[in-house]
């Protein structure tokens, strides 16, 4: 491994960036010796030292400062944190947020993905780039999905080193103890950051603007002057069935306010919480663990039965991570609850803490997400301020905190041990199993991973009870489930079902339109459904039977004006470009799905024959052979949509 640093020296701007995550270095740069012999001006304060998991927020604070990383400020951030170059080097460019070559201070990311693509996306990305570029100080960039799929087209525009107005609603990061997501680790929190003492009032440096549904002049204002942008619409937009007595998860959103605690505790805020200590750690699993639940990320996978195992483990200590990058083409139900009942999901990760012996959790959250960022920071540093996070929560002996980790543009981290990789400071690849998460996993330690929906679950078990719980659903699914709909329906957005009802039901409500062709049910790594087959039940168990997937919950409709081939183009673009290329079968086989595709967009039968087989063996060896769920899976969409919908013949 090369461990010698370059040439390039960091800029006054790069240095602050850095320190201001780190804490001031020991010793100055002047007195640099570039040979590599003496570290010491570059190390420190002490509890800087050895922490690599702090790799990926000093990546953000250069990225959110400059809008780059370069070769002087990458050198600086490495001998901070004792890691080798070409470490670095490799995790900083494996994420597609970042950059290691100059570019504007201003990034504008417009999606292009399937529900934008439908929405127009290659019309607005051709508008904008016509019309800007880095003459004009903005790099445009055609994004996978941005979680905004009820609202497409979307555009999302990143300004470093401008500090944006407004109020904490619709504030981006703040640089204080809570936003930089590099606090704490495994036993030192770096200096103001994580400790409750940090860095309270300082200007955040860098600004951010959503536009949904977006036009040209729309995302042209959002990245030219992100302040004159309007706000985003409340999340409850993003619910139609806002006010529904009967909702269980999304009950708070549009009627209680995000931003306050104690609005939070009267409509029934912790209440869960003070019942899990009454039941106590044991207790809290066997409730979760009698009500059903179910991992709700697609893996479906027992939660009670995860916890236990982590709980089990004599190896100490035990982490929490909560999965909240959610980056599945036409899923954006998690960002829904992360902002519009922020503390519900604070809440929730306190119980599972409590429940597994952790008294450390990792919210990872996708970078793409700055309301979301905004809203957990604030929910937070206020229940940390109001005893409900800390050393004693409730008085009651307990110690546990959470530290915001932001992610920074890669669909595999998605993939738990991927991200467990990713906070450690390194490429976020996966690990091969076993050993399990449950056994070791963040940072070598029993750690519990859940996504979002499935924590904001854990509290109505505690309140109803996990008889009453099991008693909504099936037998085998239990419980209430969100699903997002998007594409060719009137009323795009996250919808609260109980397991069961179908997915017939689910379109009638959001309102699908006439000439549906087809159905993607479990986003890009899901599979395609003929508009005869609504009447399959929306359960894990009901969409195995009928040879697809629940998945996540993306329930994406289409009509008849979609071109299918060029669909199909995009998801296979998708996975290519997702794919980390650790493993040959994935990194090998999206590309030739990708070129088979292509050579067949516009043709049908005979002359697509070959190709199709070609498609069949390439996906049968990435489904047989891949590492983890991407190349597993990236197959899926095209296979059905070749059996189902005959999508060559």
């Amino acid at each position: 491994m090369d461990l010698r640093f370059g040439d390039g020296k960091p800029t006054d701007e790069e240095r602050e960036a850095v320190d201001a995550l780190l804490g001031p270095p020991e010793s100055s740069w002047e007195g640099a010796d570039r040979s590599g012999n003496d570290l010491r001006w570059a190390r420190g304060g002490r509890e800087a030292r050895d922490r690599r998991d702090l790799l990926l927020p000093g990546l953000h604070a250069l990225n959110d400062r400059v809008g780059w990383i370069s070769e002087g400020a990458l050198d600086y951030l490495c001998r901070r944190l004792t890691v080798p170059p070409a470490e670095a080097y490799g995790v900083a460019t494996f994420y597609a947020m970042f950059s290691v070559r100059p570019r504007p201070a201003t990034v504008l990311h417009v999606c292009t993905d399937l529900a934008c693509a439908t929405a127009g996306a290659s019309e607005l990305c051709a508008a904008v780039e016509a019309r800007l570029g880095p003459e004009n100080g903005v790099k445009v960039e055609r994004s996978p999905c941005l979680g905004l799929c009820e609202r497409a087209p979307a555009a999302l525009a990143i300004r470093a080193g401008h500090p944006p107005s407004g109020d904490i609603s619709a504030r981006p990061a703040f640089e204080d103890e809570a936003v930089q997501a590099g606090s704490g680790g495994p036993g030192v929190a770096a200096p103001g950051v994580g400790t409750g003492k940090g860095r309270r009032g300082r200007e955040p440096r860098y600004a951010t603007a959503v536009t949904a549904p977006a036009t040209p002049e729309a995302a042209i204002t959002a990245a030219t002057t992100p302040e004159d942008a309007p706000p985003e619409p409340a999340p409850a937009l993003a619910v139609p069935q806002t006010g529904d007595p009967t909702l269980t998860l999304l009950r708070r959103i549009g009627t209680t306010d995000p931003t306050s605690l104690d609005a939070y505790r009267a409509a029934g805020g912790y209440t869960a919480l003070r019942r899990a200590f009454a039941l106590g750690p044991a207790g809290v699993i066997r409730e979760v663990t009698d009500a059903g639940l179910v991992g709700r990320g697609g893996a479906a996978f027992p939660t009670g039965r995860k916890w236990q195992a982590t709980a089990a483990q004599p190896d100490r200590p035990h982490y929490l991570v909560c999965n909240a990058d959610e980056s599945e083409p036409g899923t954006f139900k998690d960002r829904v609850l992360m902002e519009g009942d922020p503390y519900a999901l604070v809440e929730a990760m306190t119980i599972a803490g409590y429940a597994t012996g952790a008294h450390r959790g990792y919210l990872y959250l996708r970078g793409e997400y700055p309301r979301a960022l905004a809203r957990l920071t604030h929910a937070v540093a206020q229940a940390r301020a109001r005893g409900l996070l800390g050393d004693d929560v409730l008085g009651q002996g307990y110690a546990f905190d959470i530290e915001i980790r932001r992610g920074a543009g890669a669909y595999i981290c998605g993939e738990e041990t991927a991200l467990f990789n990713s906070i450690e400071g390194r490429r976020g690849e996966p690990r091969s199993k076993p050993p399990f998460p449950v056994e070791k996993g963040l940072f070598g330690k029993p750690t519990a991973a859940n996504n979002v929906e499935t924590l904001v679950n854990v509290l109505p078990i505690l309140t109803m009870g996990a008889q009453a719980y099991a008693a909504i659903g099936t037998p085998s699914s239990t419980g209430p489930k969100l699903f997002c709909v998007s594409g060719s329906v009137r009323r795009p957005g996250v919808y609260e079902l109980p397991f069961g009802a179908t997915l017939g039901e689910l379109l009638t409500l959001a309102g699908v339109r006439d000439g549906l062709r087809a159905v993607l049910l479990g986003g890009a790594a899901g599979g395609f459904v003929r508009p005869d087959e609504l009447g399959i039940p929306l359960t894990f168990e009901g969409t195995r039977e009928a040879g697809t997937t629940l998945g996540s919950g993306v329930v994406m409709a289409f009509d008849d004006t979609v071109p299918l081939p060029r669909l199909l183009l995009r998801i296979a673009e998708f996975f290519r470009d997702e794919s980390c290329g650790q493993c040959v079968p994935c990194r090998v086989g999206t590309v030739r799905q990708e070129e088979a595709l292509h050579r067949i967009a516009e043709r049908t039968g005979a002359t697509a024959a070959g190709d199709v087989a070609l498609l069949r063996e390439v996906g049968r060896a990435m489904r047989d052979s891949s590492i983890c769920g991407l190349g597993q899976t990236a197959w899926n969409a095209v296979e059905s949509a070749i059996d189902r919908l005959g999508a060559y013949e």
